[in-house]
């Protein structure tokens, strides 16, 4: 019996936050992924509130360039055409930029946090960064993985009684 044939993954790219953009990403959050995957806990309702959705929009707004005032910069990442989550860089210190990112569930496990994270490399050592950083928790199995295969090392922090264990990933760019 012959080998299944891979089944060819969708083109992942990178694209500016536009207004148009910036609407068919908070669509995608809302209908896709939970608000506490997206942004932080605001507001007294839990879930997609008023508050979450404003921030949401006021972030991207920001997130203009690792240059300008918020020293970060946020795309959309497109999967065969259609948005599945975001991705970002913000500058931290001297070499040093962050990155985060979300998918919706139904594009998560197919590869595309992985070449998401590739072109966000990518970028990042354009801007002349030494390090990438990022932040999530032990518990948090598939970012783990996720940076361990961009060759990341990692520092844990300690548990508290209301936070999980805290993780430091280091991705070095040079």
């Amino acid at each position: 019996m012959s080998p299944s044939p891979e089944v060819p993954q969708p083109p992942v790219r990178l694209v500016d936050v536009t207004e148009q953009v910036l609407e068919q990403l908070l669509v995608v959050a809302i209908q896709d992924a939970d608000a506490d995957e997206v942004t932080p806990p605001l507001g007294s309702a839990s879930g997609w509130n008023s508050e979450r959705i404003s921030w949401f929009r006021e972030y991207h707004h920001a997130a203009a360039g690792l240059e300008g005032p918020a020293h970060q910069k946020s795309w959309a990442i497109s999967a065969g055409g259609k948005l599945a989550g975001s991705i970002r860089l913000r500058r931290t210190g001297p070499g040093t930029v962050e990155t985060g990112i979300w998918l919706g569930r139904s594009h998560r496990g197919k590869g595309i946090a992985h070449e998401a994270l590739r072109l966000v490399i990518e970028r990042a050592a354009a801007s002349g960064a030494d390090v990438l950083e990022a932040d999530t928790t032990a518990g948090n199995t598939a970012a783990l993985a996720l940076l361990r295969s961009a060759g990341a090392s990692f520092e844990e922090g300690e548990a508290s009684l209301t936070a999980a264990v805290p993780v430091k990933a280091r991705i070095p760019l040079r």
